[in-house]
């Protein structure tokens, strides 16, 4: 079986969220799953920088797409076996900012032209002809940045290859003015309710839910959620018709980079069998971020882009009453200024208690998963959500919102399942501030407990959040994708 996976972006190559960790870490464990007997290739754009941190790098391509002559380039994930295909096109990738943004967060104005020349090449790659002498039987996409590609498969270049289309996330659709079209070079006669036309605009998104063979989501609870108005965005319609296509697989996390026996960004590494070095590395992490080193002080920690979806709008109003509950808070992130701007607000009235780092540090994200005592995450909807998966293999019970991925993988504290050990973390029974401010109490209050607390820590660590059980779900979905 030979696979191609198509995505914009594929940890540690270039990363903006949970999708750069899922296509960094799911092609790998594809590849060493035991029933596996094929090939797997990653395609993506060669942002600045991607080439330089690709091992064995070579060119081995030319080829068009939408009129632009793009340069191929094989390397590979960095400590692994997996190919990646790399796009060089300097016009269109080579530039300071993000993928999907410029330097001050705007959208790039041409992004359906970028994505639709990645989708364009995946196509392309899944001919007979492709440039590569090898052709995938599975051409498996993720997001709306991929969406065109079982289009131009089904559309404009009539393979018979099967495409698999993975939503990470419907409230990214990527929708554009209706005069794309004809740069796209799509057909026209197929922009209507019955192809890739969704409300008088372009929909990478719909497209690829509407002509992809299979679909998948990244947890089987959210595999629901979006067929119903309140998470569909729209869409939910068009998810409800094809719901016996539609497959919800919970995403699992790289055990190689988050594993707190082996972190290397930890100043003391601990596992379920010996936790002390937590404690070394709260210490240090209070010191680092210029809290009030205070082992008996509960360590609260955010690492989360700051926007309405995750939740954390909730936070400030309480944090006054934590603060005088004795809590202390460790906060990563950036994204709403109001939020931003509150946090930083609160760190200063608040300094021995509140630390506010904006923007983005891989280091600190470890060292606050493990360094933290509890984790937030009460996330409005949330697909798979990562976080809280580090959370449980670092020995830090996870409080979130009963939602999507968060509902399949955090089990809620109760007398019940203390006793049965089960208990896993601490989950809201409404997304609002009384409910945070009350099951973050509760929590702190069990955490006290330290016999308690060992057994709910052990439960998570102990828990398989690795990639290997996923990897093997999505086997047998391109499986039965290949014998429709």
């Amino acid at each position: 079986m030979h696979v191609l996976f198509v995505t914009s972006e594929a940890f540690p190559l270039i990363k903006t969220g949970g999708l750069a960790d899922v296509s960094g870490a799911l092609p790998k464990a594809i590849k060493s799953a035991a029933s596996f007997n094929g090939d797997i290739k990653v395609l993506l754009p060669a942002y600045r920088g991607v080439l330089s941190k690709l091992t064995a790098v070579k060119e081995v391509a030319s080829i068009e797409a939408l009129k632009h002559s793009c340069t191929l380039f094989s390397g590979y994930l960095p400590d692994s076996d997996v190919e990646v295909i790399a796009i060089k096109n300097d016009v269109l990738y080579d530039r300071a900012g993000g993928p999907y943004t410029d330097e001050s967060g705007a959208d790039w104005n041409d992004n359906a032209l970028r994505f639709g020349v990645l989708s364009r090449v995946a196509s392309l790659l899944s001919k007979q002809d492709s440039p590569l002498n090898w052709q995938p039987d599975i051409v498996h996409c993720n997001d709306w940045q991929t969406g065109l590609t079982p289009t131009y498969m089904k559309l404009v270049d009539q393979v018979p290859v099967k495409s698999i289309f993975s939503i990470h996330n419907m409230a990214y659709q990527g929708n554009f003015d209706v005069n794309v079209i004809s740069q796209l070079e799509l057909p026209a006669q197929h922009f209507n309710m019955n192809g890739f036309e969704f409300y008088q605009q372009l929909s990478f998104m719909k497209a690829g839910l509407f002509y992809a063979d299979q679909l998948s989501s990244v947890s089987p609870t959210y595999a629901k959620e979006i067929q119903t108005v309140h998470y569909g965005f729209g869409l939910q319609g068009l998810l409800k018709t094809r719901a016996e296509q539609l497959t919800g697989i919970l995403n699992g996390i790289d055990t190689q980079d988050w594993n707190p026996a082996t972190d290397s960004h930890l100043i003391k590494p601990y596992s379920d069998k010996n936790i002390t070095g937590k404690k070394a590395v709260k210490k240090a992490l209070q010191q680092q971020l210029g809290l009030s080193i205070n082992p008996d002080a509960p360590l609260l920690g955010v690492v989360s882009r700051f926007a309405y979806q995750k939740g954390l709008d909730l936070l400030p109003p309480i944090i006054p009453k934590l603060v005088a509950d004795g809590c202390q808070l460790a906060i990563l992130g950036s994204g709403e200024k109001a939020l931003e701007d509150g946090f930083v607000a609160l760190q200063k009235q608040f300094p021995n208690n509140i630390s506010i780092t904006v923007g983005y540090n891989e280091p600190m994200s470890h060292n606050i998963m493990a360094g933290a005592d509890l984790f937030i995450m009460p996330s409005r909807f949330e697909p798979c959500g990562l976080n809280q998966l580090y959370g449980l293999t670092y020995g830090t019970p996870p409080i979130v919102s009963a939602t999507g991925g968060l509902a399949d993988s955090v089990r809620d504290t109760t007398p019940e399942t203390i006793k049965n050990n089960t208990a896993t973390g601490f989950v809201l029974k409404n997304v609002t501030n009384a409910s945070l401010l009350g099951t973050i109490q509760s929590a702190v209050k069990l955490w006290r407990d330290k016999q308690v607390w060992r057994k709910i820590q052990k439960n998570g660590m102990q828990t398989d959040v690795s990639w290997s059980s996923s990897a093997n779900l999505y086997l047998d979905l391109y499986e039965k994708t290949l014998s429709q």
